[in-house]
């Protein structure tokens, strides 16, 4: 960009008055014309409406004009040291990362503040959890422009966890997005934003049935099977929605991949892995199916070598064997959360 000291010096008194919109488009042309990066669509619909509106009606500038105009826009921005956003929208933006989310939601909801730059930013940052409920709450062509809009693993994520039938209607319909235009895209994801404020705040992020799962996960069998039982006969509906929540060794055969076998056995420790075997399949059923599914899904030299030292292992104490398939279970979900692994099932709402 030129100096603007040496374009102040050829300053002329001679100058036409300027209304300020006149003096804004001038100074947003020459630093156009010099290459500068400017973001004017973060500027207000109706700010860069009258912006482009005198941009049409502007007439050739001269040069002493231009100097004035460049020297005067120069000189008051050395005097700005602190620049402020002007409403919550802005200051939210701004605040962005430094106050907590329920804060920032609570600040938009009073202010009827809707969220700033694109929604689909938001909706992208969203959990699947939050996002699920709108696969089946809306028609099956917002969910598919939904789908689109977000990264791959994430909308086969979601895509995952529907049933069979809606996985495939909102499937086709995604055939259908090619004469979506963007505003329309704009505007729906403009109207998801809007339900996701218009949700009350939570005190906890996961549900009853995913809280209640988790603590199960970690209980020891015995526990387990008491407390589900329990749930069993005083609300069945919830006791449901926790095992689906709930992952245990019981589970691996039905919600592990065989080709995952390998990379589950290489995370846990060797001496674990043949007391939890050893436990696991003292307790029959679906522990000793799980047992014989891992041990199926290896190389046969690596697994003639576990049962040679489960054999030689002998019996295990339940605690310590408890403890072995807990750490089983635990490396299996580490690998899910590096998305190293899927695990099938954990919402088993498949069509009948």
């Amino acid at each position: 960009m030129q100096n603007l000291n040496a374009i102040s010096q050829r300053r002329s008194n001679a100058v036409p008055q300027l209304s300020q919109r006149e003096k804004a488009a001038i100074v947003v042309r020459f630093l156009l014309a010099e290459g500068a990066e400017l973001t004017l669509a973060d500027l207000p619909d109706d700010l860069q409406a009258i912006l482009a509106v005198q941009f049409g009606q502007m007439r050739p500038v001269d040069r002493n004009t231009l100097a004035n105009v460049v020297a005067e826009f120069a000189g008051e921005l050395e005097q700005i040291a602190l620049l402020f956003p002007r409403d919550v929208a802005g200051a939210l933006k701004a605040l962005d990362g430094k106050i907590s989310p329920q804060t920032a939601a609570r600040l938009r909801k009073e202010a009827g503040v809707r969220q700033a730059g694109d929604p689909w930013d938001r909706l992208r940052a969203a959990s699947a959890e939050v996002l699920l409920p709108f696969l089946t709450s809306e028609a099956v062509e917002v969910a598919a422009v939904m789908l689109s809009k977000l990264e791959v693993a994430k909308a086969a994520t979601l895509l995952g966890r529907l049933p069979g039938a809606t996985a495939r209607h909102i499937a086709y319909a995604m055939s259908r997005t090619n004469a979506v235009t963007p505003d329309t895209v704009y505007r729906i994801g403009m109207s998801l934003v809007l339900q996701l404020d218009a949700t009350p705040d939570r005190a906890f992020a996961d549900d009853p049935e995913k809280r209640v799962g988790a603590i199960l996960n970690l209980s020891t069998t015995e526990t387990r099977n008491d407390v589900l039982s329990g749930l069993d006969e005083a609300d069945q509906t919830f006791a449901d929605g926790v095992r689906r929540a709930i992952f245990t060794f019981a589970n691996i055969a039905d919600r592990i991949a065989p080709r995952d076998v390998p990379n589950i056995v290489r995370a846990v420790d060797q001496g674990a892995l043949v007391s939890a075997f050893v436990h696991a399949g003292s307790m029959g059923g679906d522990m000793q199916r799980a047992v014989d599914f891992m041990l199926s899904n290896i190389s046969t030299r690596l697994a003639d070598g576990l049962r040679d030292e489960m054999q030689a292992l002998g019996k295990v104490k339940p605690k310590a064997g408890e403890d072995a398939m807990l750490a089983v279970t635990t490396a299996i979900r580490d690998l899910e959360a590096s998305g190293t692994l899927f695990m099938h099932g954990i919402v088993p709402d498949e069509e009948a």
